[in-house]
């Protein structure tokens, strides 16, 4: 397979909570209105993502795991996941709250729906002040069973809030009560699944006046206590990489990148994604040079040996398995 810094066409998502920042800060070209999700790297059924750029330019992402497996993936992807692409990876726009969900883990998916269970994180990019989101429940002895009795005025008395900045980062493990809040921009990484189950939805209605259906039950039976509300401590180190993320599913690191770098990855047996969440840094390999602005991303696939990096300031997460 030949490697090169490979860019994918973005695939928007309208969102009754979406907004503009995809398309006004993130630069992404569409006309649709209340843009909440661009799904950057996309495996899930109906939603593949497709090549924009370089020599596999027009092929889905599938066609290049079927065709070119261990090389694309890593051997270790290829024994696990067979010829699925183990990650989702987007950009997120809340304009208003995000409804209050939870995932279930590998082994609930798989009973219920024949799936993988969804892990995630997120890189917070640009908040509104005072923004906020919502991560796990205020008393972690509390009985799940009043997650069936949420409304308007008891909310703020069930779901523990922290107020987010740039650069904050959140490890949302399968089971965590959570939600984006309005005015927060965020780089997600997730296993591939679109299993949500919703909680709470702010009683909001549709333009039908109707309001969207709660997943209570399922939810109850997903939801587990967390003693740490999973924000990434971390110290920024211009030209090195510093651990947001290592979990079973993904390891994410941040890299800011401020000169000319080169990186070895001849040790590492997978695919490695680089999400640009600030700056612009040119990437090179086998001397195919791509440039990613912040809301763009690139992935190199697994027989890559190294990827050299050029940039007077950028910001980059590193995702790999």
């Amino acid at each position: 397979m030949q490697a090169y810094p490979i860019k994918f066409a973005p695939i928007l998502k309208e969102k009754i909570w979406g907004g503009e920042k995809l398309s006004e800060i993130l630069n992404k070209k569409t006309d649709l209105k209340n843009v909440g999700e661009s799904w950057e790297i996309s495996g899930v059924e109906d939603n593949i993502s497709t090549v924009a750029n370089g020599l596999y330019k027009g092929k889905s992402l599938n066609d290049l795991i079927k065709l070119h497996k261990s090389e694309f993936l890593g051997k270790q992807n290829i024994d696990v996941f067979g010829e699925n692409f183990p990650l989702l990876i987007k950009f997120l726009d809340a304009k208003t709250n995000l409804s209050v969900q939870v995932h279930p883990d590998d082994e609930m998916s798989k009973a219920k729906h024949n799936s993988f269970g969804k892990t995630e994180m997120w890189y917070i990019m640009n908040s509104d002040e005072d923004a906020e989101i919502v991560l796990g429940l205020k008393d972690n002895d509390i009985d799940k069973n009043v997650l069936s009795e949420i409304n308007a005025s008891n909310v703020d008395e069930i779901f523990n809030t922290e107020k987010v900045k740039q650069g904050d980062s959140y490890f949302i493990p399968a089971g965590k009560i959570h939600a984006i809040g309005a005015g927060v921009l965020a780089a997600e990484i997730q296993q591939t699944s679109d299993i949500t189950y919703r909680v709470y939805d702010w009683d909001r209605t549709d333009a039908a006046g109707e309001q969207r259906e709660l997943h209570t039950v399922s939810a109850i039976g997903a939801t587990k206590s967390f003693p740490s509300n999973g924000k990434s401590n971390y110290q920024l180190e211009e030209n090195k990489t510093s651990n947001l993320v290592d979990c079973d599913f993904f390891t994410t690191n941040i890299f800011e990148v401020k000169a000319n770098q080169k990186r070895d990855y001849s040790y590492l047996d997978s695919f490695v994604i680089f999400m640009c969440v600030e700056g612009t840094a040119e990437v090179t390999v086998n001397n195919l040079t791509e440039v990613v602005t912040m809301g763009e991303t690139i992935l190199v696939p697994a027989n890559t040996d190294s990827v050299e990096f050029n940039s007077q300031g950028s910001k980059l997460l590193e995702v790999f398995i």
